[in-house]
């Protein structure tokens, strides 16, 4: 019953707009007061905060963060499009697959899906609106690739969802990688197929000569720099991914400072806004734990996996059935809270019935960056509408094809989990 009490009062406080950290906190807090005394949640209150933000790992967030930021300083965004459109713009559909290419770039380099959203909006989609495509298209694939933010290497998510199952971080992000591109090739397909009934909905862009493109795949040739000085590192096991993160942010400011960017007033405004995203990661971080604590004291965890696991249904259909439950959860949460919240009650189960940790991370993202792009709460929905000047139902429309093409990818990534670990298998 307390349970129910704790989760009845979570969702109220989330529905009335309260902070999704204040909402946990105080959803925790209610619980620890009801099972306890008020005395000893507050006692929980003075130590927790200080334990749950303890781990090392947790460093190499703010730093990605910053080094995110540093990138968008750089302007490497709009080299990236432009190498993408002069190499495949004069087929059809060409500049929507720059778009897509461009994301993904910049998904290796920031690892922030709402700074990738909006940055390839401004970019991209009023390039794809000018040369015909639909309002529709155009702000839709933009809105579902800024979501690979939160899963090609280095990504912010996939640290902060190591730290929580507490598994190698390492591990974590090189897992994100060959997931990442497959949703991407998805995007695309459910992008491009339409074409094949109404090619009008695919225009051509420009021809560029061949010098053209060189220059264009020299200028985007920086990103490949960045991305192996942090990925690669990590990936060969040379450094921690806190000294990937910090080489990465040192090699994004030497790209900033190369290119003629760094200003004083441009660097403080990166580390503000970085400071103001790790303290709302680690808000959430505390609250989560408080919540953990006081949701662990009712046992409904425990009963709740075992009684799962007498349920006379294959692996196949629990995963289905935390799927769809991921899907709701994404309607009205963000991917750090749903993370908090359900990884320390939902990873025993799923280790139990056969699915592995680092896989499991990578489903739960993808599970975030649809509910990215879902009503009613879509953040890189809302991104793109205010950055384009389009109205967020069309951004919504536009995104659905998008959305169900993630779904199925999600559904693949269950039947064949050997797809998601292979990488991380192989250092």
């Amino acid at each position: 019953m307390i349970a129910l009490v704790m989760a009845v009062l979570l969702i109220a406080l989330i529905a009335v707009r309260v902070p999704v950290s204040f909402a946990i906190l105080g959803a925790g807090l209610a619980g620890l007061a009801l099972q306890l005394s008020v005395g000893a949640g507050l006692g929980v209150l003075e130590a927790v905060p200080v334990g749950s933000v303890q781990s090392l790992s947790l460093s190499a967030i703010p730093l990605f963060i910053l080094m995110a930021h540093l990138m968008l300083m750089s302007g490497m965004m709009d080299s990236l499009f432009n190498a993408g459109r002069t190499m495949f713009g004069r087929i059809p559909g060409g500049t929507g697959i720059a778009s897509t290419a461009a994301g993904v770039g910049f998904a290796a380099i920031s690892g922030s899906s709402t700074a990738a959203a909006a940055t390839l909006a401004e970019t991209t989609s009023k390039r794809m609106i000018d040369e015909g495509y639909r309002p529709t298209t155009a702000t839709g694939i933009v809105a579902s690739v800024g979501t690979l933010g939160g899963m090609i290497p280095p990504s912010v998510i996939l640290v902060f969802y190591a730290v929580t199952a507490e598994t190698s971080v390492g591990d974590m992000i090189v897992a994100g990688l060959v997931p990442g591109l497959i949703i991407a090739a998805a995007l695309l397909a459910a992008m491009l197929l339409p074409a094949l009934r109404d090619p009008s909905r695919m225009p051509r862009g420009e021809r560029s000569s061949w010098l053209t493109k060189i220059k264009a795949v020299l200028e985007a040739l920086p990103i490949a720099v960045v991305f192996l000085a942090v990925v690669g590192l990590i990936y060969f096991g040379i450094v921690t991914p806190t000294e990937s993160a910090a080489i990465g942010c040192l090699v994004a400011a030497l790209l900033v400072a190369i290119r003629g960017r760094m200003t004083a007033t441009g660097l403080v405004d990166a580390v503000v806004d970085s400071v103001k995203s790790s303290a709302m990661i680690f808000a959430i971080v505390i609250a989560a734990h408080v919540f953990g604590y006081a949701f662990a004291q009712t046992k409904v965890a425990a009963s709740m996996v075992t009684w799962i696991e007498g349920l006379p249904v294959p692996p196949i259909a629990i995963m289905l059935a935390l799927l769809v439950m991921y899907i709701v959860l994404g309607f009205f949460m963000d991917q750090v809270a749903i993370i908090a919240l359900t990884v320390p009650i939902v990873l025993p189960l799923v280790e139990t019935i056969g699915y592995d940790v680092i896989w499991f991370g990578v489903f739960v993202v993808l599970m975030g960056e649809i509910g990215l792009i879902s009503p009613p709460l879509g953040l890189n929905v809302f991104v793109v509408a205010r950055a384009t000047g389009r109205d967020t139902v069309e951004v919504f429309r536009g995104a659905a094809p998008y959305a169900v093409a993630m779904v199925i990818v999600a559904i693949g990534f269950i039947l064949w989990p050997d797809v998601v670990t292979w990488l991380p298998d192989s250092r």
